[in-house]
C-alpha cells in the first residue's frame, strides 16, 4: 500500500519539515496530496528537487514518488 502524506490545513511554514521527514523516512511509492495550492505545490517540489527526488504530477493535487 502506498504511504499518503496529505498536507490539507498545514501551514505553508511547516511544509519544508513534514516533506522532507516523510520522504527520507519512507520508502516509495509515497504520495503527497498538495491540494490545489500552487504555493503548496512548489514548496513540495521544492524540497523534492532538493533531495534529487524522482517524482510524478498526478493531476494538479497529487505527486507521487515511485
Amino acid at each position: 500500500m502506498t504511504k499518503q502524506l496529505d498536507l490539507h490545513g498545514i501551514r505553508h511554514n511547516e511544509v519544508d519539515r513534514l516533506v522532507e521527514n516523510f520522504v527520507l523516512l519512507n520508502e516509495p511509492p509515497l504520495d503527497i496530496i498538495t491540494g490545489n495550492s500552487d504555493r503548496m505545490i512548489q514548496l513540495v517540489l521544492d524540497v523534492l528537487n532538493r533531495h534529487n527526488i524522482d517524482w510524478e504530477r498526478w493531476g494538479h493535487g497529487t505527486i507521487k514518488i515511485l
